[in-house]
């Protein structure tokens, strides 16, 4: 893994800093910083770990936000690297700026990078989903680095999760940072309104709502609703069968219906949080299947009696729509497999589930095949031997 492949990657452990502005013990702290250039700040903070501190001037009207990070790192020429993950807690998603020294310059000069990380890899250096400005970054006498920057935030945004780093630099390239004590638990939110720092972790987590509305989705849309298809469209082959299937496919729809509303509304609820991101693929079909899966929840009560002359335009419909929304649900699960960086396992497992309900359907669909192929038969057959292959004669 490369370096700030490393980089946020278990960052789990609160990083309650010092109230916005207010010194440290003694008078020192952020408080005390100087930057060059005049560059003065509203607020500051004293980050718990690594010995690092951030100072910014947030103009909420504006949603602009200026910001210092402050860091030493391990070693002389090393790297260090702040960021905003709007979508979680970790790696995934993180906005960082990374300063290091340049390449092929005068020792002790600096660069910002900015890497907009997907998944668990650094990737390459590039923009950020929030519009940056105005990078800087400088070496100071006392072998801390002060990185600069102006960021474009979403509009209403206030409290934030932020992430910072240091690490090595080897042969001019960026290395794995320390996997253990500050190292790994250099995290935290802070509110840049009020300059509040409160533990990230626990059950609000934005990762955890991410989890149960993946799981929720997988559940509905990608298993209990292909199961009930299986049991309309094969069951009610079988005589014994009748009505039993129909109640378990109407059981199989009215459940995953109301989980997958559940795993919509969390992910609604998702988006309004993960300011600055948004997935719009992953939105449209999501919304698409909760549309259509809605609108066969109230055809359900508009089913017209078997005899009915518009039954066959209805069975149509029915049929068409129910097997759009299971494909456009399983495809969508996978979206979001990706979105989340889910580990194979759990990748593997699905596909393990969808196939061993796509051999049922494909063997029972063997099965009712045979079936009324030979019903077919000996109606014919009945039906030939009562009129001797003759047709009845008229009275």
């Amino acid at each position: 893994m490369s370096v700030l492949g490393l980089l946020l990657l278990s960052l789990l452990a609160p990083a309650a800093a010092a109230p916005a502005g207010m010194a440290a013990a003694g008078g020192g702290g952020c408080a005390a910083e100087r930057f060059s250039n005049n560059r003065v700040y509203a607020a500051c903070s004293d980050l718990a770990r690594l010995g690092a501190s951030v100072h910014w001037t947030y103009d909420e009207g504006a949603a602009s936000l200026s910001v210092a990070f402050v860091a030493a790192p391990p070693s002389s020429g090393g790297w260090v690297a702040w960021g905003l993950n709007p979508t979680g807690e970790g790696m995934s998603g993180t906005q960082a700026l990374v300063a290091l020294p340049k390449s092929g310059g005068s020792s002790g000069a600096y660069d910002v990078q900015t890497y907009s990380i997907k998944g668990y890899t650094l990737g390459s250096p590039g923009p950020l989903t929030y519009p940056t400005s105005d990078l800087a970054a400088e070496l100071g006498g006392d072998g801390r680095i002060r990185m600069f920057g102006t960021l474009k935030l979403q509009n209403g945004t206030g409290e934030v999760n932020q992430v910072w780093q240091v690490g090595p630099v080897a042969g001019g390239s960026i290395t794995p940072h320390a996997l253990s004590g500050d190292s790994m638990a250099s995290k935290g939110k802070l509110n840049l309104v009020t300059g509040a720092s409160t533990s990230s972790g626990g059950g609000s987590s934005i990762l955890r709502k991410r989890n149960t509305h993946g799981v929720l989705n997988a559940v509905s849309w990608g298993i209990l609703l292909p199961m009930g298809a299986i049991f309309a469209r094969y069951l009610k082959t079988f005589k014994s069968a009748d009505p039993a299937w129909f109640y378990l496919h109407v059981a199989c729809q009215l459940i995953g219906y109301g989980v997958g509303a559940s795993g919509w509304a969390t992910g609604i609820h998702l988006g309004n949080l993960s300011k600055g991101i948004t997935y719009s693929l992953h939105r449209n079909i999501g919304i698409a299947v909760f549309a259509l899966g809605t609108l066969q929840i109230f055809a359900l009560f508009l089913r017209p009696k078997k005899d009915h002359k518009y039954r066959v335009y209805w069975n149509a419909y029915h049929h068409s729509v129910g097997y759009t929304i299971i494909i456009l649900g399983i495809i969508n699960i996978f979206k979001g497999m990706s979105i989340l960086n889910v580990e194979q396992k759990w990748k593997t497992g699905y596909i393990i589930a969808i196939g061993i309900l796509g051999g049922i359907a494909v063997i029972l669909e063997a099965v009712t095949w045979s079936i009324l192929l030979k019903r077919r038969k000996e109606e014919n057959k009945a039906y030939n031997g009562s009129s001797n292959g003759h047709l009845p004669l008229s009275m």
